[in-house]
């Protein structure tokens, strides 16, 4: 690398990376972003993985000054309220949100818990306009929710399930090792759809294949999955297919591994949160994941963004970045400045129309159907030092080489969403 290259790196993680206090502003008090997620129990270490980067994201706009509106600068701040996992818990945390002022709240490891939040905030709404709220969805990945679910006040940043099955299909589509395959997944909406994607999408990139497993387990509460995995064993499959997520997919994979298979898994989450590192060398050029962005996507931008979080958060076990969240909270800034309000109604109208770009990544929300459109990647698991893997996984010595990178032209899907727009 040379000396240029490595000085704009080091400027851009510097710019990135250090964690600001709140500036005096002129204005009138923060503006709050609520986090509805799982903070305690199964999943909590995926809640503390969206806290990580949300706070992040929240230190690096008020680092450059914070919100600019008319009144005066207002920083941007960041609360925590748990779900608990629970959809009852999230509501119960919408409330607690709603009464603390904040006009914004986001949500998005389970799609059970944000179709929830989709129906209350749009009660809500129409009950207390006064008091509107808009919902950030950074990970609920069922396609209802921008479809036959769509609601005005709801935008996601995550490509839906349907679109990072197409995107794994591109690669599948080519892999001519895979002539059978395991379906498995969390039995909820989400889940579902996954597995309803997978069985249309086979058939029509590669109805060679056979499916030679198809169920669904129950969210969250499987301990041990070694009979599941001794039955994708025996049914001889080469490839299995699951968008499991957190303690689900780690112990799936993990069993996996026990029991001796030697298939391919095409993953939605595969490349971090405990997946790579429990199943070690077993996983290389076998486990294959989806993703918005990767750590080793080969631009310099991206390395010198990669490595700002890590100063950032330098504890191994911290390492799980995601760059849609990342989008997600500067649109969320440029909609308010543009507004040059807080309030959701005008906030949400220059929302659907935001455009956003961060070292070297952009997307655009689409008003539609409040889909944000972006590149997406596929990756496959290495170990690092391999040609394309310079960097690991959470400390597990395994990172994930891209092997596909699909524009966001492409990734686009068409949407049935019929946006009810308030008067």
């Amino acid at each position: 690398m040379n000396a240029s290259r490595r000085q704009a790196l080091k400027t851009l993680a510097a710019a990135l990376s250090a964690p600001a206090a709140l500036p005096a502003l002129a204005g009138t008090g923060p503006v709050r972003l609520g986090m509805i997620e799982a903070l305690s129990g199964a999943f909590a270490n995926t809640g503390e993985a969206v806290f990580r980067n949300l706070l992040w994201a929240v230190e690096r706009v008020n680092q450059r000054g914070g919100l600019k509106l008319p009144q005066g600068n207002r920083p941007l701040q960041l609360e925590r309220y748990d779900s608990k996992g629970q959809p009852e818990e999230a509501l119960a945390a919408l409330r607690s949100a709603i009464d603390d002022g904040c006009h914004f709240v986001a949500q998005g490891n389970s799609s059970a818990i944000a179709a929830a939040l989709v129906d209350a905030i749009g009660k809500h709404n129409e009950r207390e306009p006064g008091k509107r709220v808009l919902f950030l969805n950074y990970s609920a990945v069922d396609p209802a929710l921008t479809n036959e679910r769509c609601s005005y006040w709801h935008f996601r940043f995550d490509a839906h399930a349907d679109m990072r099955m197409a995107a794994l299909m591109e690669v599948l589509r080519d892999d001519r090792a895979v002539r059978s395959a395991y379906l498995i997944g969390q039995d909820y909406s989400f889940g579902q759809s996954v597995l309803r994607e997978a069985r249309r999408q086979l058939g029509v990139q590669r109805p060679d294949v056979q499916i030679v497993g198809d169920e669904l387990h129950p969210l969250g509460r499987i301990k041990d999955f070694a009979p599941y995995a001794t039955k994708i064993k025996a049914s001889g499959a080469n490839a299995v297919l699951t968008g499991n997520w957190g303690n689900d997919l780690t112990l799936l994979v993990k069993a996996a591994r026990d029991v001796g298979f030697d298939g391919k898994f095409y993953t939605f989450y595969g490349n971090a949160l405990g997946a790579p590192a429990a199943i070690g060398d077993a996983g290389i050029g076998r486990v294959i994941a989806v993703a918005d962005w990767l750590p080793n996507l080969p631009t310099a931008s991206s390395e010198g963004f990669y490595q700002s979080f890590r100063q950032r958060f330098p504890r191994p076990q911290d390492d799980y970045v995601h760059m849609r969240m990342q989008l997600m909270v500067e649109a969320l800034a440029q909609a308010i400045e543009r507004a040059g309000s807080t309030q959701a109604t005008p906030v949400a109208a220059q929302l659907e129309r935001a455009t956003v770009a961060l070292a070297g990544q952009q997307g655009a929300m689409r008003a539609a159907d409040h889909q944000f459109q972006q590149n997406l990647v596929v990756g496959v698991m290495d170990r690092q030092g391999a040609p394309g893997v310079r960097f690991d996984v959470e400390g597990s010595g395994y990172g994930f080489r891209v092997v596909r990178v699909v524009a966001a032209r492409d990734a686009e899907l068409p949407t049935t969403c019929r946006m009810q727009r308030p008067a």
